[in-house]
């Protein structure tokens, strides 16, 4: 008997995989040197054309960001550590662009950003899970705490509801992004080109200040200085205006060339070769020297208290020797007579008694104590600065100036509030200060130290000053945080790929 042939119909599962095939053949292994790319591209151009002849230049800019921005997309949510070398970028160089005139809602960019991260991190749970992230005490309190600021949309004392809408984002959505760099930092490698695109963008922001102050503004900064007597009023002093680099104002500005140096000290300490320790320490002398320009006072401080820290956790005989030097040379600055206003200004840091703005901000604090007391929840995020005079301009708290982050969390989200921040931080530093004697390795504790003594200079200068809220602080404050946990993890894998384990 013959053998009869009967045609089977490929299913479904079937026909996708040839067309995937198929694709995969044209796309990735001819890279379009087809005929169906070549009728690709020819009909692109004509349609190209078409649109650019019919809108005009609008047409050919927005055909440019489509090329430019659908393969950006997909590579932030597919390979996150694009997409965070990209959100660390863009928190630095967000003002700048902005400064260029360019009439674009960049904080929603940056929202969007974030947003797209936060995809990718559940989409990459499916095919790699790792829900451990989100256990540990530091995990832990962070959520607390997220959800301690959903819930003050029912604070009873709140004056506006809208106020909550356009803060949370700021405060929840940037702190979540600590579970976005836990989950997608998982080399030593990985970290280093953090660390090298953190310290070349301080020392641009750097050197950006430091030619403000010698060489002068830029047309459109004059223009912004001279646009509102409230700008000069805050910027101009003694004579000398306070310089802000490419950074959103001049507490930004310090605060980030502070952390950055002390960055750089606590690498300089590792296991590094000699000549880039002499780099990082020039690197050091010129983002201190750009911190000065700042006209900060907060600012000023941070270094010595940090460097006091640093001796404890780091003790030696040289790093001993070390610290009394720099002690003795910040008292010489400190009581050296001065004509130079930035050199005074950074005087009268340590001399907070005969300051009349320290002065101010103190009677200011004793005077709303009672409301904090009064008020567990506090008077609603938001309830200060920007956004309570713009929904609730009669409000008691809208016109309070805070002038402490710390303040502001006790007046927008009572005691309960300051109460739960107060513990997020300690839980943060201890597990900082744990983890770099836990540590083995000694570059990765050179790591997990140089992020415990960043944390601890924020914590510092959150309190003369809102450290926490604004770009780039406010997203490299919470990188720090999941290096001090990524170090001790990639120390733990190490120890054990050494035991054999």
């Amino acid at each position: 008997m013959d053998n009869i042939y009967i045609p089977i119909q490929p299913n479904k599962k079937e026909k996708t995989a040839s067309v995937f095939a198929l694709l995969k053949k044209w796309f990735g292994d001819q890279k379009l040197n087809n005929p169906f790319g070549y009728i690709l591209f020819f009909v692109a151009s004509v349609a190209f054309a078409f649109i650019v002849v019919k809108t005009g230049a609008p047409g050919g800019a927005l055909i440019i960001v489509g090329i430019v921005a659908l393969p950006l997309l997909y590579a932030i949510v597919a390979y996150p550590r694009v997409g965070i070398w990209l959100l660390l970028v863009m928190a630095y160089l967000l003002f700048l662009i902005t400064s260029f005139g360019i009439n674009f809602p960049f904080g929603t960019l940056m929202d969007g950003l974030q947003a797209l991260l936060f995809l990718g991190f559940f989409i990459n749970q499916r095919s790699n899970p790792n829900w451990k992230v989100l256990r540990g005490p530091v995990s832990t309190m962070i959520l607390v705490w997220v959800v301690y600021n959903i819930l003050e949309i029912a604070n009873p004392a709140a004056e506006s509801r809208l106020a909550w809408v356009y803060t949370i984002r700021s405060v929840a959505l940037v702190m979540l992004t600590y579970f976005i760099f836990l989950y997608n930092i998982r080399s030593v490698s990985f970290i280093k080109i953090i660390l090298k695109t953190w310290i070349c963008l301080s020392l641009c922001a750097a050197l950006y200040g430091l030619k403000q102050e010698y060489i002068g503004f830029s047309a459109s900064e004059e223009a912004y200085l001279h646009s509102d007597p409230n700008i000069a009023g805050l910027l101009f002093i003694d004579g000398h205006w306070r310089k802000f680099s490419f950074l959103s104002d001049p507490v930004a500005f310090s605060y980030n060339m502070v952390v950055s140096s002390i960055l750089c000290l606590a690498l300089m300490t590792g296991p590094i070769k000699f000549w880039k320790k002499i780099v990082l320490g020039f690197c050091v002398f010129i983002l201190l020297w750009a911190m000065l320009t700042s006209g900060t006072r907060g600012a000023y401080v941070l270094i010595p208290v940090t460097l006091v820290l640093f001796a404890v956790l780091k003790y030696n005989r040289r790093v001993l020797q070390f610290a009394i030097a720099a002690g003795v040379l910040i008292l010489i600055i400190i009581f050296v007579p001065t004509s130079s206003p930035t050199l005074y200004r950074f005087q009268s840091a340590f001399k907070p008694s005969d300051d009349a703005s320290f002065n101010l901000r103190k009677a200011n604090q004793k005077r709303i104590q009672p409301y904090i007391l009064s008020h567990p929840m506090g008077g609603g995020l938001g309830a200060t600065g920007a956004w309570g005079q713009r929904f609730a301009p009669a409000s008691y708290l809208a016109n309070f100036p805070p002038d402490s982050g710390y303040v502001r969390v006790a007046v927008e989200l009572g005691w309960i509030g300051l109460f739960l921040f107060c513990l997020l931080m300690f839980i943060i530093l201890r597990t900082g200060i744990n983890n770099y004697y836990a540590i083995k390795d000694p570059e990765l504790k050179t790591y997990c130290l140089a992020m415990t003594l960043i944390v601890f200079a924020f914590n510092i200068g959150n309190y003369p000053q809102e450290a926490l809220v604004q770009f780039p602080s406010n997203i490299y404050f919470y990188l720090a945080v999941a290096l001090i946990m990524v170090t001790y993890q990639l120390d733990k894998q190490k120890n054990k790929q050494l035991n054999g384990i």
